[in-house]
């Protein structure tokens, strides 16, 4: 992308109490963006087809299509913001007559990726992923909603909303004869998973681990099982799922269960 003279940071504001969290910070901290509470950011685009933003990145989502989060509001976000779930956010584009929409339209997207820092660059000229900058890097698709195309970085407010779905949490069974993983997608309310179990006809509760992303594996064997899941999110409230899947599954299968109220 094209880089905008350095005149056109006077824009960009950061908030001090964010500047002042590690980077292992998680977003249920309230100085993070709180629903109703706008914090100001920075926003880009990118418009490969065959970009991370589109491919799941590193929540381990696989195609978000088929998915069903979808090009439209997929975005990966700096490290700042990045919780390794669905963290959702509405985004508007701000202070800027020429870039912004008018009457600063705003859009959700879902964070499904981590927009990698470049410390080879100064983070107020292309560095606009590196810590503690809190920077979207959208979908072409979702960027021209808030902000002409032409804009390539635009001075964005956010704020966290809960994650609206249709349907249940999705579990897609991956794995081998060794070990069985789980990919947790479709997460309402915050959209994140802190903890899973899973349980099979034969067996108690039995802790998984995260593998990476949203992806959770345990070693145990439960083929021949039906499989029940508990998933905490990240208020700590936790959500039962019995038999979601039947005993005859197969890897690769998709199996939907409750969902999250708000």
């Amino acid at each position: 992308m094209a880089l905008h003279l350095k005149t056109t940071l006077l824009f960009f504001h950061f908030i001090l109490s964010l500047t002042l969290a590690t980077p292992s910070s998680s977003l249920n901290s309230k100085d993070e963006g709180e629903e109703g509470e706008w914090i100001e950011a920075t926003a880009t685009f990118t418009s490969s087809p065959d970009s991370s933003t589109l491919a799941g990145g590193a929540c381990g989502y696989g195609d978000l299509n088929e998915s069903g989060y979808g090009k439209h509001t997929a975005s990966a976000v700096s490290g700042a913001l990045f919780s390794r779930g669905e963290a959702c956010f509405e985004v508007r584009c701000v202070d800027h007559i020429l870039w912004c929409r008018q009457g600063s339209p705003s859009i959700v997207v879902t964070a499904t990726d981590f927009c990698a820092p470049n410390y080879g660059l100064a983070d107020d000229y292309g560095g606009w992923c590196n810590y503690p900058r809190e920077h979207f890097e959208m979908s072409e698709f979702a960027f021209v909603k808030i902000a002409v195309r032409v804009a390539d970085i635009v001075p964005v407010q956010y704020r966290r909303v809960n994650c609206e779905r249709y349907g249940g949490i999705r579990f897609t069974v991956t794995g081998s004869s060794y070990f069985l993983q789980i990919l947790i997608t479709n997460v309402a309310s915050d959209g994140q998973v802190t903890a899973v179990k899973v349980k099979g006809s034969r067996t108690g509760w039995i802790p998984m681990g995260r593998n990476w992303g949203q992806n959770w594996q345990c070693n145990t064997e439960l083929r021949g099982q039906p499989l029940s899941f508990e998933v905490t999110n990240g208020a700590g409230r936790m959500l039962t799922s019995y038999n979601v899947a039947p005993s005859n599954w197969q890897f690769g299968q998709t199996f939907e269960g409750k969902q999250f109220e708000r």
